[in-house]
């Protein structure tokens, strides 16, 4: 269990790394966005590859952070069952969740995007639209992100199987939406009270 939980930190710290690096691709994207703006607005002209760029930054953004959001424990879940469960259900929901229906879809997609994304680098497909962009980079940002979010899902199920067993502490503890929003409030009103 030792050398998989060394396997699942790495995976972690992977996509901790890139997780982080891409929020930045929202600040670009919307000073393409507003540059954008200005420059049609100020000299009535525009280009369709400015609106391509913003494309891309948005969903490698999305697809960068999709992992990333997984390894910090936030993706949707419906609160009102899960959060009245023991935490050991929790984690079997967890646990199952991934193996039976994560992990089929994220490899799923991988297998399909592999070749997607090569045909489209050795055509060198271009945007159909004037002035658009190679699309290329688009179809490979949406494989890395399936990929990444495969093994981020490797790592989750080793760490909920290492929980479980008693190998690993939970240090994650499950808060629910309405736990943090009270606690959230309770920090704002001590503020406020100052």
């Amino acid at each position: 269990m030792r050398s998989l939980l060394a396997i699942s930190a790495g995976i972690d710290r992977i996509n901790e790394t890139i997780g982080k690096a891409v929020t930045w691709l929202i600040l670009i994207a919307v000073v393409v966005s507003a540059a954008n703006a200005v420059v049609r607005k100020v000299f009535n002209t525009s280009s369709n590859a400015w609106l391509e760029l913003q494309w891309y930054l948005f969903g490698a953004a999305f697809l960068g952070a999709a992992a990333y959001t997984l390894k910090q424990n936030e993706h949707v879940r419906i609160d009102v069952i899960y959060a009245r469960l023991s935490r050991r259900a929790q984690h079997w929901i967890d646990l199952l969740g991934h193996v039976f229906f994560l992990m089929p879809f994220v490899l799923l997609m991988v297998y399909y995007l592999w070749p997607y994304a090569m045909r489209s680098f050795l055509s060198g497909e271009v945007s159909t639209n004037s002035g658009g962009l190679v699309i290329w980079p688009a179809k490979a940002i949406l494989l890395v992100g399936f990929v990444l979010l495969s093994l981020q899902g490797i790592s989750e199920i080793i760490k909920k199987i290492a929980i479980m067993t008693g190998a690993m502490p939970d240090n994650n503890r499950y808060v629910s939406v309405h736990d943090s929003a009270e606690a959230e409030a309770k920090a704002l009103i001590k503020e406020v009270a100052k």
